[in-house]
């Protein structure tokens, strides 16, 4: 994807575009002298300073970032094994797989959002709100609002502060 920004060619910013919601990760691959093993390294630090290690979906348990990303790794079908450390993912593949398009999953791992996708809909409606009363708190209709919130011994302690207040500003 083109960079997202308004301008000319001549500016060197790409005219505005569609852009997936939510941030993306910046991902390095690293060398490895291992076959069969990739390093990324991303600009999000995962776990903070602790190591973690899925070896199974079912061992990728919460919404903590590093175990979201092993979920979507090893559903991939080509991970047998991943490795998390702060923003050091390793990742151990299956027999016969090169990790094509691992990076695309751990850089999009923020995206909420991308063209094409539905939108949610909410028909969660929020119920409507009391009409307020006309004549506002005159005419003896009860406690307003003020006094339904406030505790009676704050209401009492306010007007006493407010009353000292008065006495020693002459007002």
């Amino acid at each position: 994807m083109a960079p997202v920004g308004v301008g000319s060619s001549s500016l060197g910013v790409a005219p505005l575009r569609w852009c997936p919601m939510g941030q993306q990760i910046a991902v390095v691959a690293k060398p490895s002298s291992n076959p069969g093993v990739l390093r990324f390294e991303a600009n999000r630090n995962l776990t903070g300073m602790g190591h973690e290690v899925f070896r199974s979906e079912a061992d990728a348990k919460g919404p903590r970032p590093a175990a979201a990303l092993a979920r979507r790794l090893l559903a991939s079908g080509q991970v047998d094994t991943v490795h998390v450390y702060a923003n050091m993912i390793t990742i151990d593949l299956n027999k016969g797989f090169l990790g094509e398009g691992l990076d695309q999953l751990v850089s999009s791992l923020y995206q909420y959002w991308m063209p094409g996708m539905e939108l949610p809909v909410f028909d969660d409606v929020a119920p409507e709100a009391a009409a307020p009363a006309a004549g506002g708190d005159a005419g003896g209709a009860g406690p307003s609002e003020y006094e339904r919130l406030v505790p009676a011994h704050l209401i009492e302690r306010s007007k006493a502060g407010m009353a000292k207040w008065k006495a020693n500003h002459g007002g």
